[in-house]
């Protein structure tokens, strides 16, 4: 079977792309690794989301975007994509299978920076965490450590405070990048702290995470955290390194123009993993149904 569409990656713009593809009765499918959602399910509360005054659970929109897409007729596999061999008839190579479609629209995201540190890799998912609404209920009564200083930075702290006894952020700049309202909420949480100028070096325990050594960047002194647990956001990176014979930029974020067009016909990309300047829920939703749009109108042009 030669697919109209297929869409690799489930996330809002992945969603967003197979809800307009299969309203439009192109034959649909998406291809998700793990689960429909992406990095919007471990959202505790998308305030700034259209049309839901105090905010959506990121997890309960996510399903109801799977729900609107297989409604339609959206067929979703959870695979991997490993590889997109371009011709007239894309071949898209997956760990299980391989599947054929006239056009291809990468929706596959990002996944969170690590931190590169000694003791980072020994702690991961035990002590060290990229996300807060999955692990904070292990830190009740207890001290951690938030690194990062964007909007996913500061909304995961306001999280965490209502568990953890003290957060403290370390960020590296002499000020927060996060957005005004999400500084405002913070400074109304009474065990949220910020260290400013000072980066992570180490992280020490034996069975489980004791101390951490970071470093002043104005003083270069080297100090001491006892925290028990460690929660990093400090940037993305795009999952692109399936895809080839595309442009990307010097990141690997995939090249477009406006109407989600990558550099090689009938390949379109959307969402996080394309070079943008805004990365939101709402813009990677308006990116899917711009791709979903363009597919369609090559198509009809072939």
């Amino acid at each position: 079977m030669v697919y109209d569409v297929i869409i690799v990656g489930g996330g809002p713009a992945g969603l967003s792309a197979a809800i307009y593809s299969s309203r439009a009765r192109l034959k649909t499918l998406l291809i998700e690794k793990n689960g429909c959602g992406g990095q919007m399910t471990v959202t505790d509360l998308l305030e700034n989301y259209p049309g839901f005054n105090g905010g959506v659970n990121g997890f309960d929109l996510a399903v109801k975007l799977e729900n609107q897409a297989r409604d339609f007729g959206a067929e979703i596999v959870y695979d991997e994509v490993t590889e997109i061999k371009n011709g007239s008839v894309k071949k898209i190579v997956t760990v299980n299978s391989v599947y054929e479609s006239k056009t291809v629209i990468i929706a596959a995201g990002t996944h969170v920076k690590e931190m590169n540190i000694p003791g980072e890799a020994k702690f991961m998912g035990r002590g060290v965490s990229f996300c807060a609404t999955c692990d904070a209920p292990f830190y009740r009564e207890k001290e951690v450590l938030v690194i990062g200083g964007g909007d996913s930075a500061i909304q995961e702290s306001i999280y965490l405070a209502k568990f953890a006894k003290k957060v403290t952020i370390l960020h590296k700049r002499n000020e927060l990048r996060a957005t005004k309202i999400l500084q405002e909420k913070m400074l109304s949480c009474p065990n949220i702290s910020v260290m400013y100028n000072t980066v992570p070096k180490e992280i020490i325990g034996q069975d489980r995470i004791e101390k951490i050594t970071v470093t002043d960047l104005e003083t270069n002194q080297d100090k001491y955290l006892k925290v028990d647990g460690i929660f990093v956001f400090i940037g993305f990176v795009p999952n692109s390194l399936f895809a080839t014979g595309i442009a990307f930029d010097e990141h690997g974020y995939i090249i477009t123009d406006e109407a989600m067009r990558a550099s090689a016909d009938g390949i379109f990309a959307c969402g996080d993993v394309r070079r943008k300047h805004l990365r939101q829920v709402v813009t990677a939703a308006s990116d899917g149904a711009q791709a979903a749009v363009s597919a369609g109108h090559y198509i009809d042009n072939l």
